[in-house]
């Protein structure tokens, strides 16, 4: 916000930022699919993801009042944080008023595989639900660093309202277009990324799709000089279907 805004009692806004990136990637047989997913596991385990929920609760401005956190088997992790953007207000002598918009941010992830493609993909869900003057939107650019995201899907709504000293109800307590003002330029450069708005709800809705596909990098344990020309190009092909279904939210090529 540009300025601070004069209310009468508490900010009561709630906002949420749903952010879900895909990390897609080939893994030829069921060996090398086994050792993707071990990876990933090690990669991002649920004491890697807590360490990045951490930043994200600081980037916001928000203290942690509870962590959980847990490693499932055979594959996958989640974590929990609940929040609190804290107002403690001294009274006077022993009484405190104590004020807490209480909020919370999760994180879940999902490593699975095509069974007759060898393409494995990795999803990662994180939820960061906020109250009062806090807006998660800031945390965009890291979030996006903090994985590999060949997709992204992100949805923002602002819900409830709050009141300004003149009783004047307020829906919304920041100027907002599009989710993609908050992604760094060069981060966009990077990706096709479409829109679908619903202003007079305040509801934002961002796809990503990575522009260019190198194909060493999704690899797995694999050397792209190892391969055939013609193998090369029908991997690629296979990984950009995926990622076009993915991005589309259709089955295109069935």
């Amino acid at each position: 916000m540009d300025q601070k805004l004069k209310l009468y009692g508490f900010n009561n806004l709630t906002k949420s930022l749903s952010f879900n990136i895909y990390d897609v990637c080939y893994a030829k047989g069921e060996r090398q699919q086994r050792d993707y997913i071990k990876y990933i596991d090690q990669q991002y385990s649920s004491e890697r993801l807590t360490n990045i929920l951490y930043t994200v609760t600081e980037m916001i401005g928000a203290n942690v009042l509870h962590v959980s956190k847990q490693d499932y088997e055979p594959q996958g992790a989640s974590v929990t944080f609940l929040i609190a953007e804290g107002t403690m207000i001294p009274v006077g002598g022993d009484t405190t008023v104590a004020h807490l918009d209480k909020s919370h941010v999760t994180v879940h992830t999902y490593p699975e595989y095509h069974p007759d493609t060898s393409i494995a993909t990795f999803r990662v869900d994180i939820d960061v639900a906020t109250c009062g003057e806090i807006t998660p939107l800031s945390t965009l650019d890291y979030l996006i660093g903090s994985f590999d995201s060949d997709i992204i899907t992100m949805d923002y709504r602002v819900r409830g309202f709050t009141r300004q000293v003149n009783g004047q109800k307020l829906f919304i307590d920041h100027k907002i277009t599009s989710i993609q003002d908050y992604i760094d330029k060069q981060t966009l450069k990077k990706y096709d990324a479409i829109d679908i708005n619903v202003y007079q709800s305040n509801i934002f809705h961002t796809k990503m799709l990575i522009k260019e596909v190198d194909l060493q990098n999704y690899l797995f344990n694999t050397d792209v000089y190892e391969l055939p020309p013609q193998q090369r190009l029908d991997i690629t092909n296979r990984l950009r279907r995926e990622m076009i279904e993915i991005f589309s939210g259709t089955n295109v090529y069935d």
